[in-house]
């Protein structure tokens, strides 16, 4: 995000509460971290000294994007980005790098470039960027690619997807480790802290690309929020469920904006979102810490960019602590201190069918005081790939090389085990073989249901002897078959899909793409519905219902759904967010939007909404139905 500039210079008031954030995170075993401007840091004592003794951990906010760093075509300029680094350095902070692949702030000669040099530029940049901290211990994690859905759980359509396709951002995250095997590498959106299309999304891209072996570990939640349209669904449980993936999670760019001038009872929703996002990281041991972006409403992105709104940070434009200071010092108060316990040295590791191009490698299971996520498999001293059992194959490989291998156990809280022995292997002598595959014949999609698709094409030839068919599913590979024919199955009613495949051989090499199928899938029939709606919080003249549940209490899966209730009289919406309204005096009737219409047996996703009454009157809706 944007940040605002301004030059006047005043005086800092101390904290509200003792000790600091940075403090008593570190009590928690977390970070809490803050987005830092050059300007101010370098020109303004208050701000600096607030930087310094507060956080933990830094984000440079504008310094590290594209348009700062490599302007024009390999004409790099690090004077801002290495301010910030070299001021976490001199303060025992780490620094999260923001942001290698976004849409926004990326230069128009990227922009304009055809697929072969955009993926060249995009590598170089990758490269140069983070290659240039990849030895400096303070830079630990990098937002590799930023912003990649819309609203509705669709791929953005960027100029990096619409010219490269889908596979821009596995290649981003394979060029950011080869430039720093150590780094955890991000990915990060915002409007995805709760449960919803877009984060359930992003979820099934992160599963998809780790179960490719991308080196996808760590998920960041930006946490952009505003007290008028309610608190996310389902936060701590949203941050859980990619935990269990494997990955680290964090949030990134935490501010809580008011419409202004503010009232007393905004000021505390906001003290309340402030401490449910710190309080939803407390309790996921995988969470690493919080950013807030910013610290100080002096230098602000909100005004700017939401007219009528702001006082989003802990301190005002004074250097100030506000009481929503006191809120994030609570919240990390008193913390019990986080798991810094690695996990124990993963039992002897053993190479065994090595062939010209892989081997399999199986060692023994570690042990942890809360759990083993998973092991790193390290290739002659590189991070490879990560994995969740005790044995893997490393393909890939060249004829008669020799490689070592160990492996390190890893738990959710992102420690890591003393390595395992290393083991020595050499591949053995290869058949020369470079010749790829021919192109799979002409790809057909037919019995097309609700939930799957049966896909056929015609066989490839080989000089040595096709092995099998790659089958990839929106551009990420889907399965592999040693057929000409598959039924995908696992798909969600009246959803588009695209399918091609590709051949591959012994020798691993791989054919062109076939041709490209489109398929949409048949609506869901024989579904029904409920509904259930919680009064998030209310005052004197108003009150915001969220999340009112739908649910599929069906047998099969439901392509759409309205809910209906009435108003109390003088009632009147103000707001609403995931459903689409129609007022008809006071009976309201919100059905589903284009991405949350679709729902599985026992699925469910949430609305909400904000209305106004009469000052005084204390009536909210009690009935909802769905249909």
């Amino acid at each position: 995000m944007l940040l605002a500039v301004a030059s006047t210079l005043v005086i800092s008031s101390p904290a509200l509460a003792d000790g600091t954030l940075r403090d008593h995170a570190a009590e928690r075993g977390k970070f809490i971290g803050a987005a830092l401007a050059t300007g101010p840091l370098s020109n303004e004592a208050p701000y600096s000294t607030i930087a310094r003794t507060e956080f933990n951990q830094v984000t440079p906010e504008n310094a590290l994007k594209w348009d700062a760093t490599e302007p024009n075509d390999n004409q790099y300029s690090f004077s801002g980005a290495d301010q910030i680094v070299n001021f976490a350095v001199a303060n025992n902070q780490i620094v999260h790098g923001h942001t290698l692949v976004w849409h926004s702030q990326t230069p128009g000669w990227v922009q304009g470039l055809n697929a072969t040099a955009m993926r060249a530029a995009m590598q170089d940049h990758i490269t140069t960027v983070v290659g240039r901290y990849a030895n400096n211990a303070a830079v630990r994690s990098w937002d590799v690619v930023n912003e990649a859905f819309e609203e509705n759980g669709s791929m953005r359509q960027s100029f990096w997807l619409n010219t490269m396709g889908q596979t821009y951002i596995a290649d981003a995250f394979r060029f950011a480790r080869a430039a720093d095997p150590d780094a955890r590498l991000c990915i990060n959106d915002f409007n995805v802290e709760g449960i919803n299309a877009k984060s359930t999304a992003m979820f099934n891209l992160v599963q998809s690309l780790r179960a490719q072996n991308v080196p996808v570990d760590c998920v960041g939640f930006q946490g952009h929020l505003a007290v008028q349209f309610g608190f996310p669904n389902q936060v701590q449980q949203n941050l859980q469920r990619f935990a269990d993936l494997g990955v680290q999670v964090r949030i990134t760019e935490l501010d809580v904006r008011i419409p202004l001038p503010a009232d007393d009872t905004e000021l505390a929703t906001q003290n309340t979102y402030y401490t449910n996002m710190i309080s939803a990281c407390n309790n996921v041991t995988a969470c690493a810490g919080v950013t807030i972006w910013g610290f100080t409403d002096k230098y602000s992105w909100v005004p700017d960019t939401f007219s009528g709104q702001g006082q989003a940070l802990l301190w005002d434009t004074n250097y100030v602590a506000k009481p929503v200071y006191n809120a994030v010092h609570t919240a990390l108060d008193g913390g019990t201190p986080g798991d810094t316990t690695p996990p124990s040295t993963p039992g002897t590791l053993t190479a065994s069918g090595i062939t010209s191009t892989s081997v399999n490698l199986a060692w023994g299971a570690s042990t942890d005081n809360f759990g083993v996520t998973g092991y790193n498999i390290y290739r002659d001293g590189t991070l490879l790939n990560t994995v969740t059992t005790t044995s893997t194959t490393v393909t890939g490989l060249t004829a008669s090389t020799a490689y070592q291998f160990f492996v390190r156990a890893r738990d959710a809280a992102g420690n890591l085990s003393p390595q395992s022995n290393t083991v020595s292997v050499t591949t053995a002598p290869g058949t020369g073989d470079t010749s790829p595959p021919t192109t799979p014949g002409t790809l057909n999609s037919s019995a097309v249901t609700s939930t799957s698709v049966t896909l056929a094409w015609g066989a490839s030839t080989d000089n040595v002897g096709v092995t099998g068919y790659n089958v990839f599913r929106n551009n990420a590979l889907l399965t592999t078959v040693t057929t000409t024919s598959t039924t995908v199955t696992g798909l969600t009613p009246a959803t588009a899909y695209q399918f091609f495949v590709q051949a591959r051989d012994a020798a691993g090499n791989v054919s062109a793409n076939s041709n490209t199928v489109s398929v949409t899938t048949s609506p869901g029939t024989g579904g029904g519905c409920s509904v259930a709606a919680t009064v998030q919080t209310q005052w004197s003249n108003g009150y915001v219902v969220q999340p009112i549940t739908v649910t599929n209490t069906g047998t099969s899966t439901i392509s759409a759904w309205t809910v209906t209730f009435t108003l109390p009289a003088g009632h009147t919406i103000v707001g609403s967010w995931n459903a689409a309204f129609t007022i008809s005096g006071q009976t309201i009737t919100a059905r589903n939007m284009s991405y949350n219409g679709t729902l599985g047996p026992n699925a469910s996703t949430t609305f909400g909404y904000q209305a106004s009454r009469p000052n005084g009157n204390t009536a909210v809706p009690s009935t909802y139905t769905c249909s």
